[in-house]
């Protein structure tokens, strides 16, 4: 055995104080008077041996031995007096001032006892379904369990009855209401709404549809006339067009500015490139041989889109013949001849104008804008005839289909959408990127779209079947821009921000080329009508121009 099995563990007993401190600490020193008072009284030893313990001027005799005097301090602690019982008044110190107010207690208890026997009395009056299947769908319009474990029906039945004893025998019926009405408020607001709009709203809706309903009956008697073109032609001139597309060299590299070079866009007659950078300026080049045209002026902030209005030649003056837009949410209209523009757009102040592209009949000017809508004005009535909302995020990028009467947008969100101008519908809802859609493009065939994502894949769609056709795994970066080819839409270029350039084949989604030769990001592309050129501009300061080898 260990030395600590002898040890006894003695516990220490709770001592409960009753009444104040200041009482008990007041009664302890009168004790500790009484006794010292009663230590000057005289005692006589056992022994025979006097000792005189005195008071004042007392003497201390002399003690014979130890016993002796543990004897004496025993007889004088034995004849102290006994401590008088408490009194009543001293008892009623001790108790404390709360008390057990029984009478109100009891009264409480019997009114809810009371409202007990009047909820179940209640509660037998309630007629309620003995159909199980009914109470349960009962209880889910309470919000209450629809049963419990080890629950029967008569059980469930009980206490949808005590339920309804509580919260009122008309709660289910309180409750449908709430809900029809719920669902009635859900309908009207997701059901499509028309207000009466402008006078020159209706007057460009007309004129698009006018415009629009020939152009579409030409493309497709062209794709009937396609189709009966033998398919040993069709096959060699594919083959023809991808040697010339293997075939793409540098032309001509220069130097745009001192700011990266945000897009670029050729004239109709492809003898005039228009670029824009971040340090405000617009600038017209010829082609091929890249001499400095015009400079124009104005912008106060980067510009991010520009675009060449259909129709214009070059000779002609104080005529709209290009647009800008810029960060600070100015567009402006330039002509030809002339540094200074024609006229300011002001609607977008002070969001970010992204991009702008021209009507394919050069009547109305779309613009992208970073307040989630985009715009369509009338050059010719010099007003906004549609202000459409719908993306989540700022609208990036924008594409006419070569009708003229349908628009593809694309936004930060990473969703598009196709409208149709002549009713301002949304009859296309374009998901299944994965970040930002940067770039989209109709197809010269009119029911093609393709768009670029900030998740390094290009999709095609089918404006017919309404679904995504096919996925390009295109780039290890960003894409910045997607372009068709204008004239047949044979093939299709991307170019992104690992520096490359690619081009597609139309049915297959092959690669047939990559152009190298930018030092940074590729930040837009564009393709010539007459399909001799394509233009590139990055953040190294530059655009390219790629043709193929004579």
């Amino acid at each position: 055995m260990s030395d600590d099995d002898d040890i006894q563990y003695i516990k220490r007993q709770r001592t409960l104080h009753y009444g104040s401190l200041e009482e008990t600490e007041r009664k302890r020193q009168n004790a500790a008077a009484a006794a010292a008072s009663a230590a000057t009284t005289t005692n006589t030893p056992a022994s025979g041996t006097t000792t005189t313990i005195a008071g004042t001027g007392g003497q201390l005799e002399d003690i014979d031995s130890d016993e002796d005097y543990e004897e004496n301090t025993k007889k004088i602690s034995s004849s102290k007096a006994p401590a008088p019982p408490p009194t009543a008044a001293t008892l009623a110190n001790k108790i404390d001032d709360d008390y057990f107010d029984l009478e109100a207690e009891m009264e409480r208890d019997k009114v809810a006892l009371l409202e007990e026997f009047e909820r179940k009395k209640r509660a037998r009056q309630i007629n309620v379904s003995t159909d199980d299947s009914e109470i349960k769908s009962n209880l889910r319009q309470l919000n209450e369990p629809i049963c419990y474990f080890g629950e029967g029906p008569a059980e469930r039945r009980r206490r949808l009855k005590e339920l309804l004893a509580n919260l009122g025998e008309h709660a289910i019926g309180r409750k449908q209401t709430d809900e029809e009405e719920r669902r009635i408020q859900q309908r009207e607001q997701e059901a499509t709404w028309y207000h009466e709009g402008p006078d020159t709203l209706r007057i460009a809706r007309l004129w698009l549809a006018d415009y629009s309903l020939p152009r579409a009956r030409d493309r497709l008697m062209r794709a009937r006339d396609a189709l009966e073109v033998p398919s040993a032609t069709r096959a060699g001139r594919m083959v023809e067009m991808q040697k010339k597309l293997q075939s793409l060299a540098p032309l001509c590299s220069q130097v745009g500015d001192t700011r990266p070079v945000s897009s670029a866009a050729f004239n109709e007659d492809s003898t005039l490139l228009l670029t824009s950078s971040w340090s405000g300026l617009c600038k017209l080049w010829s082609v091929p041989d890249c001499e400095l045209k015009q400079t124009l002026r104005g912008h106060a902030s980067y510009v991010g889109g520009v675009a060449l209005r259909p129709g214009v030649k070059a000779d002609e003056e104080n005529v709209v013949a290009m647009a800008s837009g810029g960060h600070d949410g100015a567009v402006k209209l330039w002509g030809f001849n002339n540094e200074e523009s024609i006229a300011d757009i002001t609607g977008h102040m002070p969001h970010r104008v992204s991009k702008v592209a021209f009507h394919p009949s050069g009547r109305f000017l779309a613009t992208a804008c970073y307040d989630s809508s985009w715009r369509l004005w009338d050059l010719e009535q010099k007003t906004e005839v549609l202000h459409q909302e719908g993306h989540a995020k700022p609208v990036h990028c924008l594409s006419y289909q070569s009708d003229g009467s349908v628009l593809v947008t694309g936004g930060l969100d990473a969703f598009g959408r196709v409208w149709d101008l002549r009713t301002g519908r949304c009859i296309m809802f374009l998901e299944g990127h994965l970040g930002a859609v940067f770039g989209v493009d109709f197809s010269p065939n009119g029911f093609h779209i393709a768009t670029g994502s900030q998740d390094n894949t290009c999709k095609i769609w089918d404006l017919r079947r309404r679904q995504p056709v096919y996925t390009i795994p295109a780039h290890t970066n960003l894409i910045s821009d997607v372009k068709y080819q204008q004239d047949c839409g044979s093939f299709l270029v991307t170019c992104s921000y690992d520096s490359t350039t690619k081009i597609w084949s139309n049915k297959t989604w092959q690669p047939l080329k990559t152009l190298q030769g930018h030092d940074n990001k590729v930040i837009s592309v564009d393709i010539s009508p007459n399909s001799q050129y394509i233009a590139t501009t990055s953040f190294d300061r530059t655009f390219k121009l790629w043709s193929p080898d004579s």
